[in-house]
């Protein structure tokens, strides 16, 4: 099983967070980055693990009034251990006063994905016609990629699946609040759907409240397995299949 969106540089123990995730056959991960000045870490952790890798970006809620480099971006995107742009993307919920700054700051990840050939991790929240819009104005299904953590409505969903992306879903699928979200993970299509722990947030039931660990992806792929009818060992299948065609085996 792999873990493909995950902060390993925001754990209190790298070491400690993939014993135990190897305790629970969880045997991947996509450590990803949210801020340049993190990266040589994120990246470092990467590096020093077979089955870690990386990727770089800039989180929407970290991106400042300076313009994001493309060219930055791309001269740390040059390793063989970064197999993806992000993240980047819309959030739309705790402030919209910098729009502009993360709409450039996406439209400039994207232009990098399609420049190096890596596909795009994309974060949105509250700003869904947005991150379609832009999306399809900047040529993204050049590039592909996913939506992580999905949390939005199911058309959004299926302009995304256009587009060629993937969807990749979290420890939000067993809230009980997540009605809406557990039909969502039904009717997303077997070759595009992925799992992940977007820890050290998010943690799922029966750890919600706790920090969250790659390990507990576990919950989330035990999850979707019941929500779609199929086992455990077909998710794990299924996801870690789309993961390598996604990003490349680790």
């Amino acid at each position: 099983m792999i873990d493909s969106h995950c902060h390993l540089d925001r754990l209190n123990s790298v070491d400690d967070a993939l014993k135990l995730a190897e305790e629970e056959g969880v045997s991947g991960f996509l450590n990803v980055c949210i801020d340049l000045d993190n990266f040589d870490k994120v990246l470092a952790i990467a590096e020093a693990h077979s089955n870690i890798v990386a990727s770089v970006g800039v989180h929407p809620n970290d991106v400042g009034e300076s313009e994001t480099d493309i060219r930055e971006l791309l001269s740390l995107a040059d390793n063989s251990k970064v197999v993806a742009i992000g993240e980047t993307g819309l959030d739309y919920h705790y402030t919209i006063e910098a729009l502009q700054y993360q709409q450039q700051s996406f439209r400039t990840h994207i232009q990098a994905a399609k420049e190096c050939g890596k596909p795009l991790i994309v974060h949105t929240r509250e700003a869904r016609e947005d991150t379609i819009k832009i999306l399809q104005e900047e040529g993204a299904e050049e590039c592909g990629g996913l939506l992580h953590c999905f949390t939005e409505n199911l058309a959004m969903a299926q302009q995304a699946l256009e587009l060629g992306f993937y969807i990749s879903f979290s420890g939000i699928i067993t809230f009980n609040s997540a009605k809406e979200l557990q039909e969502i993970v039904k009717e997303i299509p077997e070759d595009r759907i992925l799992v992940e722990t977007d820890a050290p947030y998010l943690a799922p039931v029966p750890f919600r409240g706790r920090p969250n660990q790659p390990a507990y992806v576990k919950q989330v792929a035990e999850k979707m397995a019941e929500l779609r009818g199929v086992s455990l060992a077909e998710i794990d299948t299924i996801t870690t299949d789309n993961f390598n065609r996604l990003f490349g085996s680790i």
